[in-house]
């Protein structure tokens, strides 16, 4: 798969994991394209900086340049949805009103630690939301692809500046699905194109392989 394929296969995959009514946040990046896969879904899209109802990416030429996402990048609102302030939205993610969250992530450990805004010594734009998305949403799903030029992201530990501790709740990944437990990382889902044996090379951190371990649907 080239790197398109692989981002619209976890994408699709991560959104199996959506309830209809369910009010969701996606982060920038691979997350955004969950929406392309929720069918008939009724899936509230929340953003941080300001709204509930988000919709498709518009159309070329006819975007919007007053109606965009957390990242900068343009999208549409849906018939019913709604703006707000910061301080709304903010509301929304502490008090425990968004049912789950989809963040791409630089690492990810055993424990469900996850590290996805910064690289000491690269400029940053900041942490964004992520921080009170990872603490306030219900359920915090990692889509992402395995590992980054061959080093691993799924790690032991974490040793970039993290976002939050203990976290994360589900990684997806093109190679599998791995579900965070109190006994480590379990892998609970594998893409047939791989191996155990090649997945766990892929993963520093040490793999609970499922017992009734399934095979993720292309």
């Amino acid at each position: 798969m080239d790197k398109a394929q692989i981002q619209n296969f976890i994408a699709k995959r991560v959104a199996e994991e959506l309830n209809d009514g369910d009010v969701v946040n996606l982060g920038i990046g691979l997350p955004t394209l969950v929406v392309n896969f929720v069918g008939d879904k009724r899936i509230i899209l929340q953003s941080e900086n300001g709204f509930l109802g988000l919709g498709p990416v518009p159309e070329e030429g006819k975007e919007d340049m007053h109606i965009v996402n957390a990242g900068g990048a343009p999208v549409t609102i849906l018939p019913g949805g709604m703006f707000f302030d910061s301080c709304t939205s903010f509301g929304i993610i502490r008090g425990g009103h968004v049912d789950a969250t989809v963040l791409g992530s630089l690492q990810v450990d055993e424990k469900g630690n996850i590290a996805n805004w910064m690289i000491p010594g690269k400029m940053v734009p900041g942490m964004g939301g992520a921080m009170d998305l990872v603490v306030g949403a219900k359920k915090v799903i990692v889509a992402m692809e395995h590992t980054n030029k061959g080093n691993h992201k799924i790690l032991k530990e974490c040793n970039l500046p993290l976002t939050a501790k203990e976290q994360v709740d589900l990684i997806v990944t093109e190679m599998g699905v791995i579900k965070v437990t109190k006994d480590g990382l379990k892998l609970i889902e594998i893409n047939p194109e791989f191996t155990v044996e090649q997945v766990q090379e892929a993963t520093e951190a040490k793999l609970i392989i499922a017992e009734d371990l399934k095979k993720m649907k292309a």
